[in-house]
């Protein structure tokens, strides 16, 4: 008999997202009795905004949400993202140039399968959230790592991005603020990248979906504001999870250009046609409606961040900088590698998550999920009393 065909060669390379990996152990280990605290998932531990939760209830009521609706999403939703882009963005676009995806990660994907062609090199800033790379192999391109450590706040420079430039060079990935770093760039800092890559017609993929979430009066300044002239060669991703707490009403969306709209709206028209009706109404009134408890998730995070970075700073090897947006602490944990703990010696982060999980019970992410080791991800999405114990718990194995 003659064997099988092979599976796609393409989907086989793709790796599971680490963080969920991580995060699903940890409710793995919880569902067994074990009193395990998990940093892992970029989550909030808040109950979506009750108004956002009613104007779902109020979807419900109308036949009309029962039907297939645009690919491209509810006319209402791509005008409510217009207007925030403008508000938060400091760009003005049309709602045809807005794409309502199946959450964020749909946005990513179809970004990257817009704009690379097989070939291309994206020069890709790290640390990094886990799937870029993923999306921009599915795209048939090249990701090529451009890191900045803890020496530079995480924050790549031009003179980085330059120097990593090819003749295919074709996308730069640029995040602010970052996942997994909590890194925000500065306005000047944001302007020269913006700069450099409207000067060498390089594609930019903005992941914005942090940007309501900063701290200590930091503004997230997107790249369109800072260079306006870059728009026509920039894709804004951005969605409501993190923001409203709406993790799992899966709404995300992308604003391109004209042309570039046009082809993921194709795109998309086969591959999941529209996203669920009733979610769209919900994130309407999400985007449109009062922004008070989303201030008061953000003050919660606020509070959280002072005080991991507060509690971390007192482990020895630990070095913490202060991040100032999203909901992450990324400390650098060199100092406690290449050592051994409690009988093991411990040579990676990959190997210092494992050893925690096992001995104190805490879930992080190792840094091999964003980049190079030697550095760990620690949410504050989560509840303030888990939040210290777990902290605590580290402070108690590593004292």
């Amino acid at each position: 008999m003659t064997e099988r065909a092979p599976l796609s060669r393409k989907l086989s390379a793709i790796a599971e997202s680490a963080t969920l990996k991580v995060d699903s152990k940890a409710k793995a280990l919880k569902a067994e009795g074990r009193p395990v605290i998990s940093y892992a998932a970029g989550e909030p531990d808040f109950a979506t905004p009750q108004f956002v939760v009613d104007a779902a209830a109020e979807a419900l009521r109308d036949p009309a949400n029962f039907r297939y609706s645009p690919a491209a999403g509810l006319p209402a939703l791509r005008e409510a993202i217009a207007e925030k882009t403008r508000r938060d963005s400091g760009l003005e676009v049309a709602p045809s140039q807005v794409i309502v995806t199946n959450g964020g990660k749909q946005a990513v994907y179809q970004a990257f399968q817009a704009v690379v062609n097989p070939g291309d090199e994206v020069l890709l800033p790290a640390p990094y959230w886990t799937t870029y790379p993923e999306a921009i192999a599915l795209a048939d391109g090249t990701p090529v790592e451009v890191f900045a450590g803890s020496d530079q706040g995480y924050k790549v420079t031009v003179e980085q991005l330059e120097a990593a430039r090819t003749e295919k060079t074709a996308v730069l990935v640029f995040v602010s603020p970052s996942n997994p770093t909590g890194a925000v760039y500065s306005e000047e800092e944001t302007r020269a990248i913006g700069e450099w890559a409207l000067e060498h017609g390089i594609w930019v993929i903005t992941d914005e979906i942090y940007q309501n979430l900063t701290y200590e009066g930091v503004r997230a300044v997107s790249i369109v504001e800072a260079v306006p002239d870059v728009a026509g060669q920039t894709i804004l991703v951005n969605g409501v999870a993190k923001t409203y707490a709406m993790t799992g009403w899966r709404v995300g969306w992308l604003v391109a250009p004209a042309d570039a709209a046009k082809v993921v709206a194709n795109l998309q028209s086969h591959l999941t046609s529209n996203v669920n009706n009733i979610a769209q109404r919900a994130a309407i009134a999400a985007i449109s409606g009062p922004q008070d408890e989303a201030e008061q998730m953000r003050l919660a995070f606020d509070r959280r961040r002072r005080l991991m970075v507060a509690e971390l700073s007192k482990i020895d090897g630990v070095s913490v900088p202060t991040p100032h947006g999203a909901f992450y602490v990324y400390p650098d944990v060199t100092g406690l590698l290449g050592r051994e703990w409690g009988g093991r010696r411990i040579d990676t982060t990959l190997q210092l998550a494992d050893y925690i999980l096992d001995e104190a019970e805490v879930a992080v992410v190792p840094g091999e999920a964003f980049g190079p080791s030697g550095y760990l991800r620690l949410s504050y999405a989560l509840g303030d009393d888990q939040l210290l114990e777990g902290i605590q718990r580290l402070q108690k194995l590593f004292g």
